[in-house]
């Protein structure tokens, strides 16, 4: 039986429970409209995996307080994040800046040789103008900011720059990017070998998004008081800096990570999962650099995330519990891209919180005592 010739979710997962002699009773059960996540988000559909979610805060940023979503099934994550919540709370609260990039998407050309490789790059300079307009009839949500391209051998790399609003705007920016495709080939006889090339770069860790940065750039940052180190942390800022200096930069030097940080990924998949992200990006999230700074005998703390590919409005945002939680950050739907953007620095606040929070477990060296009393329920090791 061909799952995709079944139109209901229900008679799906009674062939597919027959098929794999599983019960699927739990998976059955859920709140979201099938009608529209069958349709719109998942193919083949036959009901849902349900994820545990927590609620860290009041994290405040700028002076106004949030209280983050997190879905995970990792016990202590949403506690550690409550704790550097907690911290920031009473330093004062973070600062945050963003800056949109765009979402990207580097379909690949084959030329004959170098000087037909010279015409392709002539052509996209003198025609840029008319790809825009191409990209614009598409979706009157999306316009192209900027193109770049580069060279190996016979292939032409090309990467479409997107401003995308409040979507993330990959199906968008998919679309949009066939249409140019298409006109380029048929203006110059060049044909197109891929229409994403991994030139976007898209669901990987790169140094191209790493340097050049992608959907959204993001900072954040504040300085922790003796008082608050002492009190809440039980720490000071000698030793997190100390834990920070040999763990997420002689330690990812060692190990050529590309993120020189503690734990981004943890806190951007659990939102990401939260909100209706897709979670695949989470690999792209994981990409910054946390640093620390003594001073007299208060810490500075920052986060740098220069690809945060997200969206409040498309995907999954729309589905029940996600839409909740973005609404419970006040950033559901469309605001002329001001919505991603709040989205983004609150993202890069909750990340360094989380840092901030595991920095200061390891400098006290209550790491594996916190797995303990909250990831087994207080059973030894």
């Amino acid at each position: 039986m061909k799952l995709h010739t079944i139109q209901s979710v229900t008679e799906r997962r009674q062939v597919s429970e027959k098929i794999t002699k599983t019960a699927l009773s739990n998976t059955g059960t859920y709140s979201l409209d099938a009608a529209i996540a069958s349709t719109r988000n998942c193919e083949n559909m036959v009901g849902v995996t349900q994820v545990p979610l927590g609620i860290a805060g009041p994290l405040l940023i700028q002076n106004k307080e949030y209280y983050i979503p997190l879905a995970t099934t990792e016990g202590a994550l949403v506690a550690s994040v409550n704790r550097g919540c907690k911290a920031i709370h009473d330093s004062g609260g973070a600062q945050t800046q963003c800056q949109k990039i765009g979402s990207t998407r580097g379909p690949v050309f084959q030329v004959q040789n170098m000087q037909e490789g010279t015409t392709l790059s002539q052509f996209i300079v003198t025609h840029r103008d008319d790809l825009y307009e191409i990209a614009k009839k598409t979706s009157h949500h999306l316009r192209v900011t900027d193109i770049h391209t580069s060279a190996v051998g016979t292939y032409r790399f090309v990467r479409f720059v997107f401003d995308t609003q409040d979507a993330m705007g990959l199906n968008m920016v998919t679309i949009a990017t066939q249409e140019m495709v298409s006109y380029i080939e048929k203006q110059t006889g060049i044909p197109c070998v891929s229409l994403s090339g991994n030139f976007c770069v898209d669901k990987k860790p790169s140094w191209l998004n790493f340097i050049d940065g992608r959907g959204i750039k993001a900072w954040a940052e504040v300085v922790i008081p003796q008082m608050v180190l002492r009190k809440i942390l039980k720490t000071t800022a000698q030793q997190i800096y100390d834990v920070w200096l040999s763990k997420c930069i002689m330690g990812s030097i060692m190990s050529g990570s590309m993120g020189y940080n503690a734990q981004y990924s943890n806190v951007v998949a659990a939102l990401f999962l939260a909100t209706g992200q897709d979670i695949a990006h989470v690999v792209e999230g994981s990409l910054g650099v946390t640093t620390t700074e003594v001073r007299g005998k208060s810490l500075y703390i920052s986060v740098y995330l220069p690809d945060l590919m997200v969206g409040t409005v498309g995907g999954g945002t729309a589905l029940a519990t996600q839409k909740e939680a973005l609404l419970m950050l006040g950033v559901f739907g469309g605001d002329g891209g001001n919505n991603s953007e709040l989205f983004s620095r609150i993202i890069s606040c909750a990340v360094l919180a989380g840092e901030l929070s595991l920095l200061a477990s390891l400098s006290e060296k209550t790491l594996a005592k916190a797995h303990i009393n909250l990831a087994r329920g207080g059973r030894q090791l």
